[in-house]
């Protein structure tokens, strides 16, 4: 039981610190956590943000790239409060082109997905869909990440993940699986990394 509570009160304090801190979220410090392990951001970076809703991770990734980066949300529902620097389409991915994603840029150096499924509460059915999610987000990601470019997606632990994780090794010199620390203790998600984006690999 002190155990729970413990985790609890961790958990309190990074919502509590978000708060304080002027985050949307406290999912910010999952980012955070991940670029300090991996150094997904530079100065100037593009960055696309998919299920960027209710908008902490772009504001991680605004300050990251600084005055002449450019980030890009995409997100079904509006936010809740603008996020300063950053461009937010309102749409589901699944009806957006290519072209559209990329706001005019020729490619993004990182993407970004924390979308998730609506859950069912059916464990099988709800790893499924967020397999899905992760495959729709690595497919843009193929598509309009430039060379030496990073991804980042959310995903349900399953049997999927294995599958996933070697589809990335294709593309990505650096893979890896990572759980932050902001992450809830009961929770299944897991982050799967890619960097330095390049050709398939023979």
């Amino acid at each position: 039981m002190g155990q729970l509570r413990d985790r609890k009160n961790r958990h309190d304090a990074f919502f509590r610190k978000a708060r304080n801190e002027g985050f949307a979220a406290r999912a910010v410090y999952k980012l955070e956590d991940i670029d300090k392990r991996v150094r997904l951001f530079h100065s100037g970076a593009r960055v696309l943000d998919l299920g960027c809703r209710p908008g902490s991770w772009m504001q991680y990734a605004v300050k990251a790239v600084g005055a002449h980066g450019k980030v890009v949300g995409v997100d079904r529902m509006p936010l809740p409060a603008p996020v300063a620097g950053a461009q937010v389409i309102v749409a589901d991915i699944y009806t957006l082109s290519d072209e559209e994603i990329l706001c005019g840029l020729a490619a993004y150096d990182v993407v970004l997905s924390d979308m998730a499924p609506d859950t069912t509460g059916i464990r099988a059915t709800d790893q499924a869909r967020s397999a899905n999610l992760v495959e729709e987000a690595l497919g843009r990601a193929e598509r309009l990440l430039a060379p030496l470019g990073a991804f980042v997606a959310k995903v349900f632990q399953s049997p999927d993940v294995e599958r996933l994780r070697k589809h990335m090794g294709e593309r990505f010199a650096d893979v890896r699986l990572l759980k932050p620390e902001a992450s809830r203790q009961q929770s299944t998600e897991l982050y799967l990394v890619g960097k330095n984006f390049g050709p398939p690999r023979r």
